[in-house]
């Protein structure tokens, strides 16, 4: 049996909202945008918070570490010059159309002509 959903407040806006089912425990905040805003925020000051993480960006060994990151992918912070789209399939050609009868594409033995000649089976 589903157990009914509980509202939960923002802790941004102060609205109750509908929580996502997959993280109802951890939601604490709506899909506003500013309360998104606020919700990253929050969870980036908690991260920086941790012992292990006060001095990450910090210190000639981050420096270090970064600089060898961005020869590693030169480029990487510089927008792309927009490339032309590639279709997923090619281009269409004009040809003219020749004439050509249906009758003699037709064949015989296509499916939608043999299933109306065969005989019905009685059980």
């Amino acid at each position: 049996m589903r157990r009914p959903r509980r509202k939960h407040k923002c802790r941004h806006c102060q609205v109750f909202f509908d929580p996502d089912p997959r993280s109802a425990g951890r939601q604490r905040h709506c899909s506003k945008p500013e309360c998104r805003k606020a919700s990253k925020k929050a969870s980036q000051l908690k991260w920086r918070d941790k012992p292990a993480n006060r001095d990450y960006f910090k210190g000639p060994d981050h420096v270090q570490r970064v600089r060898q990151w961005r020869q590693a992918h030169p480029g990487y912070w510089r927008r792309q010059a927009s490339k032309a789209s590639h279709a997923l399939q090619d281009d269409l050609t004009s040809k003219a159309n020749e004439n050509q009868s249906l009758e003699n594409d037709l064949e015989q033995h296509a499916l939608q002509d043999t299933w109306f000649v065969q005989p019905a089976v009685w059980v």
